[in-house]
């Protein structure tokens, strides 16, 4: 196998993986904001252990850039609570489609917080991404759970947008690795004291669970993300990160019994539709 082979294979595994951490949002008999508590500091702790096998552990980042961390951190902790609620009351489906929203998102507001300018093509994706999220709401009622999770999963993308938005230059000074576990650490500080206090009592299956979450579906999927990336352009991994939802859904379907409906199928074909073109865009400049 070359090194090429390998690291393709090493980034659809990272997505694969990603795409099944919205499974434990039904599996685990958890609030979301517990159940990020507990993953961000069993990550935090793995992605450590990682910095420390690299002997990357040293040197405390200071100054504007630890600032920054903490609030990307703090972005990345309501990313998270907000998408497993997104996932709780509604489907999988509906969740990570709605959170899919995010490339969008970035492209509409980056020009305007880095004071770039913005185009006319940024405009036109937002709005099929609008009628995409529209199409995935059967009606605008706060009554419908399918409403809420589509709401709760667009903020789970604002969130993430916003998190992209504060790392974009840490990430080139630090590495990703060291990034990401900043950012693990800050929202393991913000959520646990939280969830100590109202948190539900946690049992044995729920800790296996979790550890499995933290482990092998958050700082696994990072590493592996992170190595492929030495030897595979930008623009190809945008083009195989748009099948997160796809393998989201096929999972959620074969382990969950969750078929999504029709609208589901045609609002998230709008959605990945724009998330491809926003892709293709990248990958022509």
């Amino acid at each position: 196998m070359t090194t090429r082979q390998r690291s393709l294979l090493e980034l659809n595994t990272a997505v694969l993986l990603w795409a099944g951490t919205a499974l434990f949002a039904k599996w685990i008999a958890l609030p979301a904001f517990q159940i990020t508590a507990l993953r961000s500091v069993v990550a935090a702790m793995a992605l450590f252990a990682v910095l420390r096998w690299q002997g990357r552990a040293g040197g405390l980042v200071g100054g504007r850039d630890f600032w920054l961390l903490t609030a990307g951190g703090v972005a990345m902790a309501a990313h998270w609570v907000t998408y497993f609620q997104a996932i709780q009351v509604s489907t999988v489906a509906i969740g990570i489609l709605a959170l899919h929203t995010y490339p969008v998102m970035t492209a509409l507001t980056e020009p305007l917080v880095f004071k770039e300018r913005l185009r006319a093509p940024d405009i036109a994706l937002a709005l099929m991404v609008l009628a995409g999220v529209a199409v995935l709401v059967p009606d605008f009622s706060l009554a419908s759970h399918v409403t809420w999770g589509v709401l709760l999963g667009v903020g789970s993308a604002a969130c993430f947008a916003l998190r992209n938005l504060l790392t974009r230059g840490v990430v080139a000074r630090h590495g990703g690795t060291k990034v990401t576990f900043y950012q693990l650490a800050a929202s393991a500080a913000v959520l646990l004291p939280i969830a100590l206090i109202f948190g539900e009592p946690l049992n044995v299956t729920a800790g296996g669970q979790l550890l499995l979450l933290g482990v092998c579906f958050t700082a696994l999927p990072h590493t592996l993300y992170t190595r492929s990336l030495q030897h595979i352009k930008a623009r190809s991994v945008g083009v195989i990160a748009t099948l997160l939802p796809i393998y989201g859904a096929i999972a959620a379907a074969v382990l969950l019994g969750e078929i999504p409906a029709v609208r589901t199928l045609v609002g998230g074909a709008i959605i990945l539709a724009a998330v491809a073109l926003e892709s293709w865009r990248v990958m022509r400049n």
